[in-house]
């Protein structure tokens, strides 16, 4: 199967070939075999293969009913164990460790016919917007090699955007599907709080905030692959009521006319380039083209509070990881990337009360972001506040690591956190990607479309956040969208 075929199909394309004789796995498998060999100089998005477990895969022979049978693809080298292979999380030691278990998600994927062959680039412990992990590279984007494709699913989509795979495992617990998808000219969807297993290793990820999932180039690949991977586990925490009907059979069906209230002010109160609010309100008018209320808004929660809220939580998290990680592994600190540990530094400092005061503000802004939805059923946005920014953008300096080091050394972290020049940093870390964190401390459901390139011919994402239990809205106006204005036949350069 020559890649120029291979390319015009998304998944459940290609599984209908297969199911139906006109191409065997093994074919399809060999052609995305070739695309990643091609690619990987220029993108280094694939960090580990599988060649010849998948090669077994392909030429076994699969079921009528599994919806992806046959199919080509990569697992996200972070949250997605896969029994008897690595899951390094973008770390070096951790790859020498082979996985005792299979994550659930990955079990459910196998269960619909999937052929893994490999797992993509993530920066470390997925503690980063941008793909540049000390162990293995950085990823790039086929759009443009000298700029990242997010983070932290970039190497997922790199390999989507490059036509490695059309659709490949991701997952986001602050943006981390779809601030790639929107680099990459990808549809991305985060799912609600509890749709998604995040077992057997995790009651839930990142206190409920995280989440599995896929990037994908077609809609209805991604409602498919809602279908496969939703559902409650026996130990599970707790588990959200199933879809009355099946996505994938509900995204034909045209939304109701929705309530949509736009805003491009960056919750951080930092600049956003005119690019990103062109690309908002482009898809703001398309929307109203197409007959849903749409109506500008101011934010509507404490975009300051909410990042702060969530960057707290999140480096009592990283501190949690590495200790968690040390104990098991006999790993040393030093076998840490120097942000991590600073971020992990920064967690150890803070005390039980204000970690507990803090989510307790999560209640907070999860009940402004549901007044909200009692007016409008949408939230429209930026994805990202600027174009895909270069490799190496947000790289620390020199510098600062040996600064950094020096405070983590004498115990200044819990000092230094509560000064303003510790906020301002915070605020900087989030310019670029202030938008995505809100729907994942309150566990709304989100995606990010790919509606708008610039003139420079780059990608750039809008993000919709709906209500809770509206994964079948989103999709429904996704695939209307995507009708009104294609995105699967535009392809990177590379």
């Amino acid at each position: 199967m020559k890649f120029s075929e291979y390319s015009q199909h998304d998944a459940l394309g290609l599984a209908a070939l297969i199911r139906n004789g006109d191409v065997t796995a093994t074919e399809v498998l060999s052609a995305a075999m070739a695309r990643a060999d091609q690619t990987h100089s220029q993108l280094n998005a694939v960090v580990r293969r599988y060649d010849d477990k998948a090669r077994t895969r392909a030429a076994q022979a699969f079921r009528p009913e599994q919806t992806f049978a046959g199919v080509p693809f990569l697992l996200k080298d972070l949250f997605q164990e896969w029994q008897g292979e690595p899951c390094s999380w973008g770390n070096a030691k951790l790859a020498q460790h082979k996985a005792p278990f299979t994550a659930d998600i990955v079990r459910r994927w196998e269960d619909a016919g999937v052929v893994i062959f490999g797992a993509t680039n993530t920066p470390e412990f997925g503690a980063k917007n941008m793909t540049e992990p000390v162990a293995f590279g950085p990823c790039r984007n086929p759009w443009d090699t000298n700029r990242t494709p997010g983070g932290s699913s970039g190497g997922a989509a790199s390999s989507v955007a490059a036509g490695i795979v059309p659709v490949a495992g991701a997952s986001d617990g602050g943006g981390s599907i779809r601030i790639p998808a929107a680099c990459n000219g990808l549809f991305g969807l985060k799912a609600g709080r509890g749709r998604i297993s995040m077992g057997p290793m995790a009651a839930e990820g990142f206190f409920g905030a995280a989440v599995g999932g896929v990037i994908s180039r077609s809609v209805r690949d991604s409602a498919a692959m809602m279908d496969v991977m939703q559902g409650p586990e026996d130990h599970g925490p707790y588990w959200m009521p199933a879809p009355e009907a099946s996505y994938l059979s509900q995204i034909n069906y045209a939304p109701k006319r929705l309530r949509i209230g736009y805003c491009s002010d960056s919750p951080t109160g930092t600049s956003v380039d005119p690019q990103a609010v062109a690309a908002m309100q482009d898809a703001a008018q398309l929307c109203a083209s197409l007959g849903h209320h749409v109506e500008a808004v101011p934010l509507p929660f404490d975009g300051k509070q909410l990042s702060t809220d969530f960057l707290l939580a999140w480096f009592c998290t990283q501190a949690m990881l590495i200790d968690e990680l040390q104990k098991a592994h006999g790993l040393q600190r030093t076998d840490f990337e120097p942000d991590v540990q600073v971020m992990a530094a920064v967690g150890r400092s803070v005390s039980a009360p204000e970690m507990l005061s803090c989510l307790e503000r999560w209640n907070t802004h999860t009940l402004a972001i549901a007044r909200f939805h009692e007016q409008f059923d949408v939230w429209l946005s930026p994805t990202i506040s600027a174009p895909p920014l270069t490799v190496g953008a947000l790289k620390t300096p020199p510098m600062l690591h040996l600064i950094n080091k020096v405070l983590s050394g004498v115990g200044l972290f819990g000092v230094l956190r509560k000064t303003s020049t510790f906020e301002e940093t915070v605020v900087k870390n989030l310019a670029w990607t202030p938008y995505t964190q809100m729907a994942n401390l309150t566990g709304r459901p989100a995606m990010s479309v790919p509606l708008y390139w610039t003139p420079d011919g780059l990608p750039l994402g809008v993000q919709f956040v709906g209500g809770l239990n509206s994964e079948t809205t989103l999709l429904q106006l996704a695939r209307e969208l995507e009708i009104a204005r294609p995105w699967f036949d535009k392809r990177p350069p590379i």
